[in-house]
């Protein structure tokens, strides 16, 4: 773990990561002494089976704020949740991508991240996951061993470029800021278009 003298001991925080592994909501969190709140697939939240239920009952006693990814309309909705952890002065995790990367480059970034840091006034620390992805790589369930490494970047800077989180475009040049100091400090070679 490096940068950690970047991220704020109390307040409202926003982390804003790549995102390679479903393990990355779990070694996040292990990097910092603040419980991180994530948004997370609805399908967590209402898993079959013993490991499904354990997921969900996991999910649900954590706070983690769960989003429909098949309803644009649900998900943006469920932002307003994700706001609400911010105002209460929480650490809120996001993964701008919206999905993994499904080949280990970094994709397009979603605006949410931008408007959720222009709404609660946050501050936005970029985050770079590497390793993750060999723990746990895509359509495997059993981790393995690995070295993992998170690092926390310098808060990204975005009152020169945005104050209104109704602008899209705004939203968007911010959102761009955001994606390039993740992809500064991941090293990741970056896409401008969304990931499937």
């Amino acid at each position: 773990m490096e940068g950690a003298e970047h991220v704020p001991p109390s307040g409202p925080l926003l982390l804003a990561s790549n995102h390679l592994s479903v393990t990355d909501s779990t070694f996040l969190p292990m990097a910092l002494a603040r419980k991180v709140i994530f948004m997370a697939k609805a399908e967590y939240f209402t898993g079959q089976g013993p490991g499904g239920r354990l997921v969900s009952w996991f999910m649900s006693r954590d706070g983690q704020v769960a989003v429909d990814r098949d309803d644009t309309r649900a998900a943006v909705r469920s932002l307003d949740a994700c706001l609400d952890v911010l105002l209460r002065g929480e650490a809120f995790g996001i993964y701008p991508e919206g999905t993994r990367s499904p080949d280990g480059r970094l994709y397009r970034g979603r605006t949410g991240v931008a408007w959720l840091a222009l709404r609660s006034g946050a501050p936005v620390v970029p985050v770079a996951m590497s390793g993750t992805d060999r723990v746990l790589p895509p359509g495997r369930i059993v981790p393995r061993p690995g070295r993992v490494s998170v690092v926390f970047g310098k808060p990204v800077q975005l009152s020169a470029i945005a104050s209104d989180p109704e602008s899209a475009q705004e939203r968007r040049a911010a959102t761009d800021m955001i994606m390039a100091a993740i992809a500064e400090l991941s090293g990741q070679d970056y896409v401008p278009r969304y990931a499937r």
